[in-house]
């Protein structure tokens, strides 16, 4: 037998469930909202660029094969940033009660597609330390790259500064409540058809109908008890026998 669902029973699922998917979406934005503001460490963000470019020779000033260089040597600028020969002497400097892989994790070395800009992301739970290991980093890269590779092409092109990274990057309340809300209403709506379909008992004529594909010839209503009836007490009535030398109506 080929069950056939409708919109219109779809929708008299989700209203008669409306109550459970309300409930799970509050609680889910709830929970979320709890753990953003009051778990979740705050996260800042601090920023520096680098430069990758060598200097202008009196007999050519722009020399495409040398760009083109350099924007290769980038990929591998990227690994050196963040290879302990730079990154143990940035937590030397700064006095850091990290390791080498620790911080790398922490910083996240980009460039554009054929750009000899180089961008030096720091991520920390404190705003003033995140700037610090960015502009350090940067400075360290700078000084021991020609020993590295010994080449003399690299510059500061913009500092990091403490201004810049006031406002946390993660959590982000706002939107981690909205993804909550989403999910609360995907496992509310779900959650309401899979009781629904668990759900085998026949409640109406319609069910009755669809299950056996026959018409209903009557309908039998429940019949409650009837109340017993009380008998009412009437106030007592006392015959009075009058007395020698008294008349009935006195």
């Amino acid at each position: 037998m080929e069950e056939k669902i409708s919109l219109q029973e779809l929708f008299q699922v989700l209203c008669k469930r409306l109550w459970l998917i309300v409930l799970i979406t509050i609680i889910a934005a709830t929970v979320s909202a709890v753990i953003s503001f009051f778990v979740l460490t705050p996260v800042y963000e601090s920023k520096t660029q680098i430069l990758v470019n060598q200097a202008k020779s009196d007999e050519q000033l722009y020399n495409p094969q040398t760009v083109q260089t350099n924007v290769q040597l980038i990929n591998t600028y990227n690994d050196i940033i963040k290879s302990p020969a730079i990154l143990d002497k940035v937590i030397k400097e700064l006095k850091l009660d990290s390791s080498a892989q620790s911080l790398s994790g922490q910083i996240q070395v980009t460039n554009a597609q054929d750009s000899q800009v180089a961008q030096i992301v720091v991520q920390d739970t404190s705003a003033k330390r995140a700037t610090e290991i960015a502009n350090t980093t940067a400075f360290v890269f700078k000084k021991e790259v020609p020993k590295i590779m010994n080449v003399d092409n690299v510059s500061v092109l913009s500092k990091a500064a403490l201004g810049e990274s006031e406002s946390p990057v993660k959590p982000q309340p706002l939107m981690n409540i909205a993804i909550a809300v989403v999910v609360g209403l995907m496992v509310g709506i779900g959650l309401s058809f899979l009781l629904e379909y668990l759900d085998n008992t026949l409640k109406t004529e319609q069910d009755i109908e669809n299950l056996l594909e026959l018409p209903v010839m009557g309908v039998i209503t429940t019949i409650k008890d009837v109340p017993k009836v009380t008998n009412v007490q009437r106030p007592d009535v006392t015959a009075r026998v009058p007395q020698r030398g008294e008349t009935l109506g006195s």
